[in-house]
Formats: C-alpha cells, sequence, structure tokens
C-alpha cells in the first residue's frame, strides 16, 4: 500500500513537470524592443532616421536606429523593405542598402557595391530586388539589382528604363513603376525572375504605386506629367492623371479611372477591398471593383503637407511631413473616420511599415 501510494506520487509529479515544461516551451521570448509595432520612416533633414509607435499607441521611440547602432543612415531614406529575420534600409543619395534585425534594429551589414540611387526593394525567398536610378546624367543606365540576402552581395543587375521606382512581385514575376527618376516616363516593366527577361507596359505618365487586387489584377497610380505651376509650385495643369488595373495574365489594361482636370493624386493605398487616394489633404475611398470615382471626401485630414498613407485593420495613418522639424503621425478609424491618435514622426516622414 505504501509502495502504491509513492508509486502514485511520483507518477503525479511526473505528469506536472511534464506539463510545466510543454506550456514553458509554448511560450515565445519577444524577439526584440520593435516586435510587434509601427515603423515610421522618414528622408530626412540631416539624415534619414526612423520611429516606432507599439501597436497599442501606448509606447513611442524615435531614431531607434541611430539609438541601437549609434551612427546615422544619411540622407535620403527613400523606403523599407522586410523579410521574416531583417529590414533593409534604402537610403539613396548614400548609395547603401543597411541590413538591420527587423526587431531589435541592430546593423548586420550595408550593401554599398553595384548600389546607384537605390529607390525601393522587394524580396523573394533568399532574394532582394532593388531599383536603382543609376547617373543622374545618364537616362539610360537604370537598372534592378539582384542581391544574395545570405551574403548582403549583388550578384547581378538587369537593366531597365529610366526611373524604376516602385517594385513589386507575384507569381515569379516582378513588376516595377517607372517615374521617370529627374525626367518623366510612362511604363510598367514586367520581370520574368527565372528567365530575366523583361516587358514592358505603356500607361498614363509618371506610374508610382503599385498593389495588386484580389483577382490579382495589377493597379497602379499614375501622377500624370505637371505641364505648368502655380505661383506655389503646385501643379496647375497635368497630362491624364489615373487608377490604371492590368491583367497580369496578358499585360493588358483592363480599366482606368480617369481623375477629372485638376485632381492631381499623389498617394495611394489599399486595405484589401477598398483604395484609398488624397486630393491635397482630403483623402477619397474606393472600391477595387468600382467604375467611377467618388464625388465627396472620406475624411479630410487638414494636414499642412500630406506626404504618406497606410491603411491596417480598421486604422488609416496619415503623415504630415516637415522637413525642418519633427513630422507629425495621424491615426484615423476607418470605420467612424475619428481621429484616434496623433504622433511625432521624423523629418520628412513618408513611409509607414507595420512590424
Amino acid at each position: 500500500m505504501k509502495i502504491s501510494k509513492f508509486l502514485l506520487s511520483i507518477f503525479l509529479l511526473s505528469v506536472i513537470f511534464v506539463s510545466c515544461t510543454n506550456d514553458d516551451d509554448d511560450v515565445q521570448e519577444p524577439k526584440g524592443a520593435y516586435e510587434n509595432g509601427i515603423l515610421i520612416s522618414g528622408e530626412g533633414g540631416p539624415s534619414g532616421s526612423i520611429y516606432y509607435v507599439s501597436n497599442d499607441f501606448s509606447t513611442t521611440e524615435s531614431l531607434i536606429y541611430k539609438k541601437v547602432n549609434n551612427n546615422d543612415l544619411g540622407v535620403y531614406l527613400q523606403s523599407m523593405a522586410f523579410d521574416n529575420e531583417n529590414a533593409y534600409i534604402v537610403v539613396d543619395n548614400q548609395n547603401t542598402i543597411t541590413v538591420v534585425d527587423r526587431y531589435t534594429f541592430e546593423k548586420k551589414g550595408v550593401i554599398t557595391t553595384n548600389i546607384i540611387a537605390p529607390r525601393y526593394m522587394v524580396v523573394v525567398g533568399d532574394k532582394g530586388y532593388a531599383t536603382n536610378w543609376g547617373s543622374t546624367s545618364d537616362n539610360a543606365d537604370d537598372f534592378v539589382a539582384v542581391i544574395d540576402l545570405n551574403t548582403f552581395e549583388v550578384t547581378k543587375t538587369i537593366s531597365v528604363g529610366n526611373g524604376p521606382e516602385r517594385i513589386v512581385a507575384n507569381n515569379g514575376k516582378l513588376y516595377v513603376s517607372h517615374k521617370g527618376a529627374y525626367t518623366t516616363n510612362n511604363i510598367i516593366t514586367v520581370i520574368d525572375i527565372a528567365s530575366e527577361t523583361t516587358t514592358e507596359i505603356t500607361v498614363k505618365d509618371n506610374p508610382d504605386e503599385l498593389f495588386f487586387d484580389n483577382a490579382g489584377n495589377l493597379v497602379v497610380l499614375c501622377e500624370g506629367l505637371t505641364l505648368s505651376y502655380n505661383p506655389d509650385w503646385t501643379a496647375n495643369e497635368k497630362t491624364p492623371v489615373s487608377i490604371t488595373k492590368i491583367s497580369t495574365v496578358s499585360n493588358n489594361i483592363i480599366s482606368e479611372l480617369i481623375f477629372e482636370n485638376g485632381q492631381f493624386p499623389s498617394l495611394l493605398t489599399f486595405d484589401g477591398s477598398y483604395f484609398y487616394y488624397n486630393l491635397g489633404s482630403k483623402i477619397y475611398k474606393v472600391a477595387s471593383d468600382a467604375s467611377t470615382l467618388p464625388t465627396t471626401e472620406f475624411l479630410d485630414a487638414a494636414a499642412t503637407n500630406l506626404y504618406g498613407i497606410e491603411v491596417n485593420d480598421s486604422y488609416l495613418f496619415l503623415l504630415d511631413a516637415s522637413f525642418t522639424a519633427q513630422s507629425k503621425l495621424d491615426v484615423y478609424s476607418s470605420n467612424t473616420k475619428e481621429k484616434i491618435n496623433s504622433f511625432a514622426a521624423p523629418i520628412g516622414a513618408s513611409k509607414v511599415y507595420f512590424n
């Protein structure tokens, strides 16, 4: 009897130990101080920089790259790209792509060789593809750099037309918008990743933002070429501006939503169902399958210089940029249209990312 009780006690203790061990295994340690938050990149005055806001809006931190690594990124911080572990910080005037741990922001390396005025980057598997403007004096030397993300080295370049800007990937292909660098352009380049062959699609002038809708079509904001300016240097007249939808099967244009003369959107984002774009500081919302543009704004951000827009879950993030002082991030509910909060943002704040 005593032996049975003893054995039962041992059994119960072993069950408790195994249970506790399994519970401990299920608990994941935080990956870093900047996990589960919002990253705001700024082009910079003296230097580009990155701010952090936690997902619950309770914690903020400025200049996170500089604080962690004790140095600056330089100007202009154009964009960021991500894989599962790293963030790739693209700084065009420095001809650099700096690699950091995306959760701790500790620097891992910097890509400089065969990088000339880089703009945007996308990650596909263990390779990165970065658009480069090349020399400002040569409109024919623009390229996409192919980067080995294991060694952080450019292994080859793919020649493309003038002013490659945004780059996105889908089903073994890369899609590049050509805003034209310091001049103008009106093409989307399609790159087959396996063969590295290219095809060009002609669209309206100065294509910029790229997205894929739920049907797999490519959607691009074509901002138009400015023909004349107002006294304050805002655009007075442009070539036609459009939100253009392109079949990724045939590369043919499916539809175009053409803006009225005098309506010049410069920002576009997509939440999976609706596109959001701006006319000045006013934000408009249009369904991805809409055949006409809305006539009434979704909300008025009343921003001095609306320079960035992003949407995530039920929040709309708007950047009111200053190039001489801190910018501002305003957060709105995309359901109620109410402003939820405001935060300090980097000088020249232009992009919002979700970490």
